[in-house]
């Protein structure tokens, strides 16, 4: 029997596989890990793989292990994105190359990725027709939603008192859609964030302060900042909706009898994201919102940032998706983990540049 050889075994691999050179530039690419990355290997050979994958650990670490140890490293539950699309849940193993000790071949291994990647598609597809169609009955909804809500009101003035509370009813509800429909809105028609030098601790104390005031009285905060941590590069008035957001849903976890919530801020260069312009762009500016709340249904947790997906019975499943898009937008990086006492989002953000005005 003949062995096939090197080359058929290397295009036959089911799982994404790309092989650097000594400076972490791809040597090779094959069939499975073009599909994944959505890029050809002529486009992606030669260049740094930090350019193309952001991948939620310290790679540059990792592979000065293989290449000192001389030995296989795996990293379990790993976010890997391409900028192109959201992160998918992956294991990675980096191994050394016997007749080429300084180089690494990088293998990735999506869990269910098949099946996970079908149902986003999917999910995708139909939360953006339906946004599209609320954008576009929204105003018309709203019109008669007001007249409603004021007959409602006017009626309350000449019933008895019995009958109040259905009027009160008719007006809480009517409040309750036209506030879907704003979220909606707000969602389909984001403007472009006016970037700034921004001091990241100043807009996590504007968001806790206007918690506890708030919805989050009945919360613990707790601050664990880096206080050496530089600026960042965002629009100040959207970072501050997506931590308000996110303070909102650890306070609407905990419920009634309330918990603590845990900011916490550090400097990593662990993670790089891939610019449009095909750089790499170092995202090392870490912002942690944990809570001891119930943790995300785990049937849901990683489709949480999809239009309409809540975890939460009367949710509008829109803050989390529009956290997202806001992050997005500014180039950065959103990830959960959650577990039953235990749910962390992590924002990861781009340093300012010298030349970027102060907000």
């Amino acid at each position: 029997m003949t062995l096939p050889s090197a080359q058929t075994l290397w295009s036959s691999l089911s799982v994404p596989a790309i092989l650097l050179d000594e400076e972490d530039r791809a040597i090779g690419i094959n069939p499975a890990a073009e599909g994944f990355l959505n890029i050809s290997s002529r486009a992606l050979m030669g260049r740094e793989i930090f350019d193309r994958l952001a991948i939620d650990a310290p790679l540059e670490e990792i592979f000065a292990r293989v290449r000192a140890d001389q030995a296989t490293l795996s990293i379990n539950d790993v976010d890997v994105g391409t900028g192109d699309r959201a992160p998918v849940v992956c294991n990675i193993q980096a191994a050394p190359l016997a007749d080429r000790p300084e180089a690494i071949l990088l293998l990735i291994l999506p869990r269910e990725f098949a099946e996970r990647f079908g149902r986003d598609q999917g999910m995708k597809s139909a939360a953006r027709s339906a946004i599209g169609m609320a954008e576009m009955l929204a105003h018309e909804i709203k019109n008669p939603l007001a007249g409603i809500t004021g007959a409602a009101q006017l009626l309350s003035m000449s019933i008895s008192a019995e009958d109040i509370e259905l009027t009160d009813l008719i007006v809480a509800e009517s409040r309750r859609i036209v506030k879907l429909l704003e979220q909606v809105e707000q969602f389909g028609n984001l403007r472009p964030p006016e970037l700034r030098r921004v001091n990241v601790h100043d807009l996590l104390d504007r968001a806790r302060r206007s918690a506890q005031l708030g919805f989050a009285g009945h919360m613990t905060i707790l601050e664990d900042y880096d206080p050496s941590l530089p600026p960042t590069r965002c629009d100040a008035d959207q970072l501050l909706q997506v931590l308000s957001n996110l303070l909102r849903n650890a306070a609407e976890a905990a419920g009634a009898k309330g918990g603590t919530v845990r900011l916490k801020t550090y400097y990593d260069r662990g993670l790089r994201l891939r610019r449009s312009d095909g750089g790499g762009t170092v995202l090392p500016l870490q912002v942690e919102i944990t809570d001891d709340g119930p943790g995300i249904p785990p049937d849901i947790v990683g489709d949480i940032f999809a239009p309409f997906v809540s975890g939460r019975e009367n949710g509008t499943g829109l803050g989390l998706a529009l956290v997202s898009k806001i992050v997005a937008a500014h180039g950065g990086w959103i990830s959960v983990d959650s577990h039953p006492g235990r749910t962390t989002f992590r924002l990861s953000l781009p340093l300012a540049t010298d030349e970027e005005e102060t907000a």
